[in-house]
This record gives C-alpha cells, sequence and structure tokens, in this order.
C-alpha cells in the first residue's frame, strides 16, 4: 500500500492531548492503552510517514484539533504487562504479547479546531467511520479526500 495513508487518532484532552504531544520531547510520544482489538489491527497498518489527525473526544467541544504523523510503527506496548497498570493484561505475556502501541509525532495544531457538529455536517464526510453510530474506535483509518476536506475544515 502507498504511503502516507491516513487515520484519526482519538485521545480524551484530559488524559493526553494534542499540546502534550507537542510538549513531549521531539514533539513525539507514544500511543499506548489501546484495547481493542479493531484499533490494536488498525495500528498494526500503520506505517512511518502516515499521517493522523488527532481528535480529542469526550470532552465540552469534541474536535478535531491537530495534525501528526507515525514514526514508530506497532511495537508491544509494555503496559499491558504491568500489574499496577490500568491497561494491564493478564493473558498478555513478553513471548506472546497482545497489544501494541505506535510513535507519533506532531506536526501542528488545526488553525481552528474541527468539531464534530461539523464533520457531521460536511459533503464528503458522510461515510467516516467517526461519524456512524456506535463506532467507538480510538484508531480508525480515515480517505485521502476525507483528510483534505478536514485539514481544509481546519485553516
Amino acid at each position: 500500500m502507498p504511503s502516507p495513508r491516513y487515520w484519526l487518532m482519538k485521545s480524551e484532552p484530559t488524559a493526553f492531548s494534542f499540546d502534550d504531544l507537542v510538549k513531549s520531547k521531539d514533539s513525539t510520544n507514544h500511543w499506548d492503552g489501546v484495547r481493542n482489538y479493531q484499533a490494536r489491527n488498525f495500528m498494526r497498518e500503520m506505517l512511518a510517514g502516515d499521517k493522523v489527525l488527532f481528535y480529542h473526544s469526550n470532552c465540552d467541544l469534541p474536535a478535531v484539533v491537530g495534525l501528526a504523523e507515525v514514526v514508530r510503527e506497532a511495537y508491544p506496548d509494555p503496559t499491558q504487562f504491568d500489574p499496577k497498570n490500568i491497561h494491564y493484561d493478564p493473558q498478555a505475556t513478553r513471548e506472546k504479547p497482545i497489544w501494541d502501541m505506535v510513535d507519533l509525532r506532531a506536526i501542528k495544531p488545526l488553525r481552528k479546531p474541527v468539531p464534530l457538529d461539523a464533520l457531521r455536517k460536511t459533503k464528503g464526510l458522510e461515510k467516516m467511520p467517526l461519524l456512524r453510530r456506535a463506532t467507538r474506535l480510538s484508531v480508525m483509518p480515515v480517505t485521502p479526500k476525507e483528510w483534505e476536506i478536514i485539514v481544509k475544515l481546519g485553516g
């Protein structure tokens, strides 16, 4: 598959915001704690250079707030092995890890966040997984056209 491909990744800003990514060393950090098989499988498809829409969820104004890129492809998420971590999975072993993570680098914040309501009203975004009822995935693919529309909406 040609790179870059495009993705949307959701995070609650109280847990890890786009600003947190920007403030990380080299504006780069890992994306850990994903505990949904489909979201994990999407992360396993990611290649270095793929582009990411960073979406703030479960907040006053859910919105795409920034752009990032994948800088390290999927590797085992160490939180699955730590019994003290909220993301611990007793089924996972170092020999047979279950959960992966990727590393992202912030590219830039959008000039203006693109709220969920605006995404719902925008022609060309009707088929986005984010906008489907009952889609709760934290990682999902975005088409090149959807990427283009959202980046344009964000200025």
